[in-house]
């Protein structure tokens, strides 16, 4: 048995893509990364995570100072985290939370991340976790 956090993008913009996560096919908010190149290609802090589906592990953040869950065996990257922050500038590559959006923007970071963050933690105690991003 596992759960699933399924991110599909929906707004692209040259600085950001927009998108809306569920947690085992329930709604819980949106999120925002970097832009999606069109080559596919992930550069390290300049573009969006490469779709797919990946594990998720909570382990413990040096740059953050606190658990935070990690994306595993993302291709040619390592250390893609979900976390809190509303822009283009606060992902550095990774994967935001929010439970608003505008153009390169999400907003209410820290209460999307705290719920989602609880939504991972409990399901962990049973069962693997994967996010699945298209």
């Amino acid at each position: 048995m596992e759960s699933i956090i399924f991110v599909k993008r929906k707004m692209f913009s040259d600085l950001s893509t927009i998108g809306e996560l569920s947690f085992d096919n329930e709604k819980l908010c949106y999120t925002l990364e970097d832009t999606v190149r069109k080559d596919g290609i992930k550069i390290y802090g300049k573009t969006a995570i490469p779709s797919g589906k990946y594990e998720i592990a909570i382990n413990y953040s040096e740059k953050f100072k606190k658990q935070l869950p990690l994306l595993l065996n993302v291709p040619n990257f390592e250390g893609v985290r979900i976390h809190s922050g509303n822009t283009p500038e606060d992902s550095f590559g990774c994967l935001l939370v929010g439970k608003g959006h505008g153009v390169d923007v999400v907003t209410d970071s820290r209460t999307a991340f705290n719920e989602l963050f609880a939504k991972i933690e409990e399901a962990l105690k049973s069962r693997k976790v994967f996010i699945s991003i298209g």
